[in-house]
């Protein structure tokens, strides 16, 4: 079985980015990122540490704006930030405050900003094949498929899972790369026969070793998004060790998806201040 080694990858992506905001520091700008922290979630801010580290690695400025949880506040810090023509890249993390949905403040940010994807207006654009920038989770399942060298064109893809962060847009970039593709939910009948059909299965579905081994066909590829804290650690939403006795190729949680979504909201961030 291939490991799809997301640590290595996002290694070599930032390896480019750093040469970007070197391009960008001698034309006299500093490609900016605004993270802004609505409340007071452990896990989103560790995770927000996580893109600062990242950040300073490749020279990207990276500005947290820890919040109190207050929805007005919220409001009022990301409308600034819109403003900011020294902010390039504006994401807000999750989860949001009680009643706040991602939609009322996606579309506060300006689409040329949105460096995750958050802003409706971005997933309709990639689903016209528009210019835009992705959700950086769904963008790394195709990162990974392409520094893997893994076909895509003509394969049959099953994504588990239909958010509109992850399952859906990346569903929409298989569907552009020419993959067949079929997204299946929690109304999905049969679920294990459907998912063994795939060449290529992405699950993001939030639920601790849901896939196991009888959903994978022999020698088919294994893109695991889930992040689930356990009392054992860190778990996807695959059971890495069944599956890998019969997948061809498996990311790792930790070490997969992660690392890359991290590097490319800051390729996203590189690519919105050179514009």
């Amino acid at each position: 079985m291939k490991l799809l080694d997301g640590r290595s990858m996002a290694a070599e992506i930032g390896r480019g980015v750093v040469d970007d905001v070197e391009r960008l520091r001698e034309a006299g700008r500093v490609p900016t990122l605004a993270v802004v922290l609505p409340g007071t979630d452990a896990a989103a801010r560790s995770y927000v540490g996580v893109i600062e580290r990242g950040a300073a690695k490749v020279g990207v400025h990276c500005v947290v704006h820890e919040l109190s949880g207050d929805t007005a506040e919220l409001v009022a810090t990301v409308d600034r930030l819109a403003a900011d023509d020294e902010v390039h890249g504006l994401m807000v993390q999750t989860p949001l405050p009680p009643g706040v949905s991602a939609t009322d403040i996606g579309t506060r940010i300006p689409p040329h900003k949105d460096v995750d994807g958050m802003n409706p207006l971005s997933l309709g654009r990639l689903a016209l094949g528009l210019p835009c920038f992705a959700p950086a989770t769904a963008a790394a399942v195709l990162e990974i498929l392409h520094r893997g060298d893994i076909k895509i064109a003509g394969i049959h893809a099953v994504v588990i899972g239909r958010s509109p962060v992850v399952g859906k847009p990346a569903s929409l970039l298989l569907l552009a790369e020419d993959a067949t593709v079929t997204i299946c939910h929690s109304r999905t009948t049969d679920l294990v026969s459907i998912v063994h059909e795939a060449d290529v299965v992405v699950a993001a579905v939030g639920r601790p070793k849901m896939i196991g081994k009888g959903f994978i066909r022999p020698g088919a590829v294994v893109i695991d998004v889930g992040t689930n804290v356990t009392e054992s650690g860190l778990v996807g939403d695959v059971d890495a060790d069944a599956v890998a006795s019969v997948a061809g190729a498996l990311t790792p949680v930790p070490g997969g998806v992660g690392p890359v979504t991290t590097m490319l909201l800051l390729r996203n961030t590189t690519s919105a201040a050179a514009l």
